[in-house]
């Protein structure tokens, strides 16, 4: 992890009143290394590798005070575990029918969908979008 990461967690935990820990910055390691939305389960299985006394309490202790410092994104896909995510611009998900992958989709790449009216009154604070089709592997063998 660059230094500059390890020093926004501790900024972020810090000020959202969580404590850093060995465990929260290996969980955050983990999400960091290949991004593609594990859910808890797949974070402990990744998290054992290195630190083999972690718990899966223990990380999902982490994820939530990684998510409620605003440095990771839980993301909810239909009925299935939540996932999660580190990037935090804003940004929509795909989810593959066919292998089940989660690919993120940069707003600008969809024109017209990340330009939503709503009605007077309404204040929009999170926009949590997901498309659902085949990806780019699965869709080149049908």
């Amino acid at each position: 992890m660059q230094r500059m990461e390890t020093n926004q967690l501790n900024l972020r935990l810090a000020t959202s009143g969580f404590r850093f820990t060995a465990q929260r910055q290996h969980v955050y390691d983990v999400l960091l290394q290949t991004q593609d939305h594990p859910t808890a389960e797949e974070v402990f299985m990744r998290a054992k590798q290195n630190m083999p006394d972690i718990s899966i309490a223990t990380v999902y202790n982490c994820l939530d005070a990684l998510v409620k410092c605003g440095l990771v994104r839980q993301v909810n896909l239909d009925r299935g575990a939540a996932r999660y995510c580190p990037n935090m611009k804003d940004h929509f998900h795909f989810c593959c029918d066919e292998c089940g992958k989660v690919f993120d989709i940069d707003t600008k790449d969809l024109d017209g969908v990340s330009q939503i009216s709503l009605p007077g009154g309404f204040k929009l604070t999170q926009r949590e979008i997901s498309l659902r089709g085949l990806c780019p592997e699965c869709a080149s063998r049908l």
